[in-house]
This record gives structure tokens, sequence and C-alpha cells, in this order.
């Protein structure tokens, strides 16, 4: 199973970027923090809800899903306002879904924050600060949430992905028991792994390490190195 924290692609997106890395999978092998977040809205949401998406594909995609049918995008609201930085007073939203998106704007941020003014819930699907992308550390889902929640003086009522409840239930319902969490952000992978139960396999390919965002926690976990094949290649060779 495939988990990640980033919502804005569909579930076929990502495993056509496996595919392309070699790694044949299905889009039910896929799980994203999107997914989670629609999850917990089919159980804390009336199925007629009106749902703000802050937000790109995978979440209007995980969402419909989970049976909603009324999405507004915050993109197409702001769209349809009339004079900078004003909202639209007779649309009511149940909940505001913030997930990561490079159309984030002053004009999707004032709409989203209005909802939330008047009473929608806050739903994060992950907090995440930054994520690396060709050396370079970019802003993640969590500056998004910060400017939020500074915008509304509101919390998220929940964040869904890793390594939040939401997450960890989504993934033991489809998956029962783990036995290993892969990944390459301790304070998020690490954290999950212990929520699952799981051991912590850690990869030096993302924020952890000696020059990174975070570092290789102490103690170190029991399966740490470079890369993936080179942690495959730990955890399978015979043991004396």
């Amino acid at each position: 199973m495939f988990v990640t924290n980033n919502s804005y692609a569909t579930l076929s997106s990502y495993a056509g970027k496996l595919a392309e890395m070699g790694i044949e999978t299905e889009p039910a092998d896929v799980i994203t923090s999107a997914t989670a977040a629609a999850q917990w809205c089919r159980g804390a949401l009336a199925p007629d809800a009106r749902i703000l998406v802050h937000g790109g594909p995978g979440v209007h995609e995980a969402l419909r899903a989970a049976g909603f049918d009324r999405l507004d995008d915050a993109g197409n609201v702001a769209g349809s306002v009339t004079g900078s930085g004003s909202a639209p007073t007779t649309v009511e939203h149940d909940a505001v879904v913030c997930g990561w998106h490079r159309e984030f704007d002053f004009e999707r941020l004032a709409v989203a924050a209005h909802a939330l003014h008047r009473g929608a819930r806050f739903v994060a699907t992950n907090t995440d600060p930054t994520y690396p992308d060709d050396g370079r550390r970019l802003p993640g889902n969590g500056a998004l949430v910060a400017a939020l929640e500074r915008a509304t003086g509101r919390l998220p009522d929940v964040v869904a992905g890793k390594p939040h409840a939401p997450m960890a239930d989504t993934v033991r319902e489809r998956c029962g028991q783990v036995a290993i969490m892969i990944g390459d952000r301790p304070s998020t992978d690490g954290a999950f792994a212990d929520a699952l139960g799981a051991e912590f396999g850690l990869v030096l390919t993302g924020v952890a390490g000696p020059d990174g965002e975070e570092p290789v926690p102490e103690p170190a976990p029991r399966w740490v190195a470079a890369d993936l094949a080179a942690l495959v290649a730990l955890i399978t060779q015979p043991r004396e």
C-alpha cells in the first residue's frame, strides 16, 4: 500500500507516476490524505453536506467517492465574487477541506476564511510544513492551513493525514495489521508507524539526515538506509 500526505493529485495519477518508476500498481493501492479527510467527513457530516474545497482535484475525487456531491471549489467561488476580497453571503458551507495546491491566492483564502467565519467545519488534509522538490523545500499544506488559522483565529477541527487517526483508521480498514511503515519524514512517517504499531523504515531521500530539515531520531529506528533500494536489501538480508 502506498500512502501519501499530498492530497493534490487523483489516485490514478499517483498510480501512473509509480508505473513510470517501474512499480506497477492500481489506484486502489494508493491512499492519500484526501482519502482520509473524505472518510472523516463521511462519518462527521450529513450525506447532503455542502463542502468548500480549498485544494486540488484529488480532494474533489475523494469527496465524491465518499458520497458527497454538493462540492464548491474555492477558485470557482472566488471567480464569481465581485470586489476584491469580498465573498458571497448567500451560500452556507458545512465544511472547508484545505489541501495543498499551487493555485492558492488571496481570493481563495478570502472565500475559505469567510466560510470558516460562518461556522463551517475546518478540515485539513495534512499539516506538513514543506515538501522536497528538486533539491528545494517548497511550502507544504501546513503553510496554507496556517494562513487560514491566522485569518480566522481557528485551528482545524481535524487533521486527516499522517500521523493522525483518520489516516491510521483508513489504512487499518484497507490493510489490517501493518508490519512496516517506510518514509522519509520522522515527524510524520515515524509517528505514523507508532500509530499503526508498526516498525519504521527511514529512507534519507527526503527531509531527514545531517543536512535535512529533520534529524535522524535518537535512538535511530531499527531500519535506516540511504534510499528505498538500500532499505529493501537491508530488511531482506539473511539474519544470523
